[in-house]
């Protein structure tokens, strides 16, 4: 068994035994691993209200260097968009406008608008995660994240949150490990 505690209070199951705590994309996912990585990630139900890192945290006691972030971005060069998903510390913020910006290969990068984040990724806004991003993104893991024993991350819905290892985020679908990605 996998060691779920860095869920803090909250009692985690496999994730793939409650795909009603998944969002359509993560559960998709999840179920299209090797089925002894999938079983490395537990999901625990959370108020929805509660779903915002630092709330989340202090609710449950989870430590806040245990959590990781995802963050959609949008990089522009021209009339061209790509998109990339950045999986960093919560201690931390993403190199958006350095390290993104040139794996991106763009002249401008920000922050996906909230609106165009969801409709994306399939994900409610607040659970987007790692796990089931749209095909061909870059998935930029900070090597932080990677080495961390296990992380708190999304679900793809706001009312829960699942927990896996470092190693197996840095192994995901598009993952690249970034040295000095979250500064």
């Amino acid at each position: 068994m996998t060691d779920w505690s860095v869920l803090g209070t909250l009692q985690a199951v496999p994730a793939l035994d409650r795909p009603d705590l998944l969002g359509e994309p993560v559960a998709h996912a999840l179920k299209a691993l090797d089925p002894a990585d999938a079983a490395l990630v537990g999901v625990a139900e959370i108020d929805p209200g509660l779903a915002d890192t630092a709330q989340f945290c202090a609710a449950y006691s989870s430590p806040l260097d245990g959590s990781a972030n995802c963050v959609v971005v949008a990089g522009r060069r021209g009339e061209d968009t790509r998109y990339a998903a950045c999986l960093v510390l919560a201690t931390t913020r993403a190199d958006v406008n350095g390290l993104v910006r040139k794996r991106l290969n763009a002249r401008k990068a920000s922050f996906a608008p909230m609106d165009d984040a969801v409709e994306l990724t399939g994900m409610e806004y607040g659970g987007i995660t790692a796990i089931g991003l749209p095909d061909g993104w870059p998935l930029l893991v900070d090597s932080a994240v990677a080495a961390a024993p296990a992380v708190v991350i999304g679900s793809g819905i706001r009312g829960s949150k699942l927990a896996l290892p470092g190693e197996l985020a840095a192994r995901l679908p598009g993952a690249e490990v970034v040295d000095g990605l979250g500064r």
